[in-house]
């Protein structure tokens, strides 16, 4: 038996997760539970998103993408970062002057705790018609605390405080507050409860005017059932439990930000935020089109609407300026393709076999045509296809039903073996006249 030799990574200098992240004392129930509506969606892509882009966004590319965010179903967006740029500040005031924001759509605006920004922030959302929330962070991880800002808990707290008591003074009722612990899972647990008993009681927080809380994973470090662990504490040991909206903002440092969020919605979350397909900060923001999906793919209502989901791809790349890989979740290119003999064939029958009931298509866990995807691209052939495959792609497209598929998946494989290229359906349909002297 062979056996696996150490690595040339230094990896004694890294830290096993639980000696750095904090653990909180829950009485975990969130492994028993299931997800059976969708959660608040709030896409980041305005501002935490924007942010991540080697080229911002230009004032018509935001404008662009929040109408596609507001026609497919969103009722809360985070629209900017008005304090960080006068970009960012004028988007706001157009929305704020304009009639692009429907009656039943929140705006968020994300400030930092210091007086001059939030300042800044309140100016922006001046005059805007609706509901707006005022999204305040703090970054209240150790490490943070002691390079970064260079204050004890103690100072870090009161400047949260007044940070908060700012906004209360210059906007007052106007607004709702939404607070951020930036790195919330690198926090010690009581010292966030601790925050949030306060800034919840000072907002007076209640069902009709709930304050929000979001616990970013702000730097993925631990796996996703500590982040639920840590998302069912607070949930458990709110005050004022029921005027707080528990929401998550994962990260994906790790590659695990949509498990973290699945489950830290089992743990209690009733709000994600994120990007349409996960664009964010080094590895990502979590995904929340693959989060809706996931849901829709279990028979749960997103309450998004992703039946043109190439539409919405090219928005988001137009936007961006960056494109969407090709194995994406359910908006890549090849996500709905097999080019495998075995998984052909079983599609081939499993579509063979399917009405109009429940879907149950083997290697497809949604039917394409819900995100308006056709059929035509479901199976594809290369070297690696087999018979089945063969024959499903000539009877889809022109009727042709091979009597002998064997013997013609020969001719196929002897074709792409030569030309290592797939082979498209008109290729197919060629030599299959070639091979039998006939056209069809």
């Amino acid at each position: 038996m062979n056996r696996q030799q150490p690595s040339p990574m230094p990896s004694h200098r890294y830290r096993d997760i639980f000696a750095k992240v904090p653990v909180a004392p829950v009485d975990r129930t969130w492994p028993d539970r299931r997800i059976t509506a969708a959660p608040l969606w709030v896409p980041v892509d305005l501002r935490d998103g924007n942010q991540a882009l080697a080229e911002p966004m230009d004032p018509e590319r935001k404008r662009e993408f929040f109408e596609l965010m507001v026609a497919i179903g969103y009722k809360e967006i985070e629209v900017g970062y008005p304090s960080a740029s006068q970009t960012d500040f004028d988007f706001v005031r157009l929305l704020a002057t304009s009639d692009l924001v429907p009656d039943d759509v929140t705006i968020v605006v994300f400030t930092p705790a210091r007086p001059d920004l939030i300042a800044r922030t309140v100016e922006s959302v001046a005059g805007m018609k609706g509901d707006v929330v005022i999204h305040m962070y703090a970054a209240t991880a150790p490490v943070w605390r002691d390079v970064v800002l260079r204050k004890s808990r103690d100072e870090l707290a009161s400047m949260i405080y007044a940070g908060s008591e700012e906004i209360q003074r210059l906007a007052g009722d106007s607004v709702r507050f939404q607070f951020s612990p930036e790195v919330y899972n690198l926090t010690e647990p009581d010292y966030v409860l601790k925050l949030a008993d306060r800034l919840t009681k000072q907002w007076d927080a209640a069902p009709e005017r709930p304050v929000i809380l979001n616990l970013p994973a702000t730097i993925e470090a631990a796996t996703p059932n500590v982040y639920a662990d840590q998302i069912e504490y607070m949930h458990q040991n709110l005050p004022r439990r029921d005027g707080v909206i528990l929401s998550v903002h994962p990260h994906n440092d790790r590659g695990t930000g949509i498990a973290c969020a699945e489950l830290a919605v089992l743990a209690g979350a009733q709000r994600v935020e994120g990007c349409i397909f996960g664009n964010g900060e080094r590895t990502g923001n979590v995904d929340i089109a693959t989060l809706a999906l996931n849901l829709h793919a279990q028979g749960v209502d997103p309450m998004i609407d992703f039946s043109d989901i190439d539409g919405i791809r090219a928005v988001v790349e137009h936007c961006t300026r960056m494109p969407i890989h090709p194995r994406h979740p359910y908006v890549g290119e090849l996500v709905y393709t097999a080019f495998s003999g075995t998984h052909q064939d079983a599609i081939r029958k499993g579509f063979a076999v399917q009405d109009d009931g429940l879907w149950e298509v083997p290697y497809l866990p949604i039917d394409p045509a819900d995100v308006g995807r056709g059929y035509e691209a479901v199976v594809r052939v290369n070297s690696q296809s087999g018979k089945g495959g063969i024959a499903h792609v000539l009877e889809s497209v022109y009727g042709i039903k091979l009597s002998d598929e064997r013997e013609f998946a020969r001719h196929v494989q002897r074709r792409t073996d030569e030309t290592g290229r797939e082979a498209t359906a008109s290729e197919l349909k060629a030599l299959y006249e070639e091979v039998y002297g006939c056209s069809n």
